[in-house]
């Protein structure tokens, strides 16, 4: 039997067998695995990582590796639209005629070239090794002849050339420059309420790493426990907060390992507090979390029901989100229960409960620093699809809440469709509700706007953009 190494190719030269590097190989699965499955790669990669490190011999993964994996993954999801218009500029076919496997590797090579401080050689050598890996020797010299072009020029030179005038086309110019969607961008700058200035920091703030963030669950874990690991740093609004400067892996920390504490951004966590802190008339006994999956804030929310003596009911429609709930709860100091149900359909009678928490589904373009493909995947569309849902659930809560109790209307998107039209609208359909101020719940957090309703922000607060309304049912 021949020996296929020294298989002579055409030119006469000998054939070698490509070199698999691990770290690029496990971001290209990780892509697509995005790509193909619709999946988010804050869930798909860190068991890949998990995984790598478990490995013995060279494909062990070290800490710089899973760094290096990471930031190839999220970096090339959040910059795809501004590599794809280079990409595009570089390629002799549209890129809808460019085989999803072969512009995953473009991009991953774009994102070394123009987005690290990968020298330029050995981006371009290790993306076309990557390619004679899972693409193959002829789709590998395709890959070559791409980046060798996007090479010659850096990032601002590329933009210069691909990017239309901002007097031009002032949305297709900033969706190219910040790599979002022209819906989403024309969207974002409908909530911020115009100006140049501030639709800049946003999307800038979208395309940025966000720490991870971790929150002290009252009455089992302190911030001043979590304040003891390293590069540890207080919370910016919530006293529960706590920031990892240096990344880590909170799994590693005791609190979190235990269910203590948690990860949850601090806007999540300023949302339960807010309705926590609204005034109520009459008793403060029974709270609700109608859409409670996956349990960062009914976890928050059934800690702080227990120092007052109350009961929180966690209602998920999902089962197996219900399960993630259950989990996120065991061990809270005070009693809870959690149901799976549908929330415009629930078992429990009207005006059973004092507190209501709905944070409806939405587009979630509130996260889009740490679900940056979510960008890519939603449509315009998609806010029509949510609509329904949203108002029949911030209805039901009205509904479930007694006369004197507080609901409060969250999601995790900015965009005015998912925000102020839905309050507008159950303010005109549910007359026995009024709107309360929600920023004197949040001492201390400035740039709230004119209320009452609460919009937060990645580029102002450093949090995911979370919006709050709190209504009191009067009638």
């Amino acid at each position: 039997m021949s020996d296929t190494s020294r298989r002579p190719r055409k030119t006469g030269k000998p054939y070698r067998r490509p070199k698999k590097d691990p770290v690029r190989v496990l971001a290209f699965e990780a892509l697509r695995a995005v790509d193909e499955r619709d999946a988010y790669a804050n869930l798909v990669l860190p068991p890949l990582l998990r995984k790598a490190r478990e490995k013995e011999g060279p494909e062990k993964f070290d800490g710089r590796d899973a760094a290096l994996a990471t930031e190839l993954v999220y970096g090339t999801l959040r910059w795809q639209g501004t590599y794809d218009a280079v990409i595009s500029a570089c390629v002799d076919r549209p890129l809808r005629e460019v085989d999803p496997p072969v512009l995953d590797v473009l991009s991953l090579g774009a994102h070394q070239l123009l987005g690290t401080r990968i020298p330029t050689h050995a981006a371009v050598s290790a993306t076309v090794e990557l390619a004679r890996v899972v693409l193959g020797d002829g789709r590998a010299k395709f890959v070559n002849a791409v980046l060798r072009k996007v090479a010659q020029h850096d990032l601002d030179g590329w933009l210069e050339r691909v990017a239309p005038p901002y007097e031009d086309d002032p949305e297709d110019h900033l969706a190219v420059v910040h790599s979002h969607p022209r819906w989403v961008v024309s969207a974002l700058w409908d909530s911020l309420g115009g100006g140049r200035a501030g639709i800049e920091e946003l999307l800038a703030a979208d395309n940025e790493r966000p720490e991870v963030t971790l929150v002290a669950r009252p009455g089992r874990a302190t911030a001043d426990e979590l304040l003891a690991e390293d590069a540890a740093v207080p919370g910016r609004w919530s006293p529960y907060a706590v920031r990892l400067t240096e990344g880590g892996e909170p799994g590693a920390i005791p609190a979190v390992r235990e269910g203590r504490a948690g990860v949850q951004d601090e806007g999540s966590q300023l949302v339960a507090l807010a309705l926590a802190g609204a005034p109520l008339d009459g008793p403060d006994e029974k709270w609700l979390d109608a859409c409670a999956g996956p349990g960062g804030k009914a976890a928050l929310l059934a800690a702080l029901a227990a120092e007052r003596g109350a009961t929180l009911l966690a209602s998920e429609r999902q089962t197996h989100r219900a399960g993630l709930v259950a989990k996120a709860l065991h061990g809270n100091p005070g009693p809870y229960q959690v149901i799976a149900a549908d929330g415009t359909r629930p078992p429990w009678r009207p005006g059973t409960f004092d507190r209501v928490l709905v944070d409806v589904p939405c587009t979630g373009l509130g996260a889009l620093r740490r679900r940056p493909e979510a960008r890519w995947r939603r449509r315009p569309e998609d806010l029509d699809g949510f609509a329904p849902l949203q108002r029949a659930l911030l209805r039901t809560a009205l509904e479930s809440v007694r006369v004197g109790g507080v609901v409060g209307y969250a999601t995790c998107s900015p965009l005015l469709a998912e925000t102020r039209a839905v309050v507008a609208d159950l303010l005109k359909q549910f007359p026995g509700a009024e709107l309360i101020d929600a920023r004197p719940h949040l001492p201390g957090v400035p740039a709230l706007g004119d209320g009452p309703d609460i919009q937060l922000w990645p580029h102002l607060h450093g949090t995911d953009a979370m919006y709050l309304a709190l209504f009191r049912r009067t009638s």
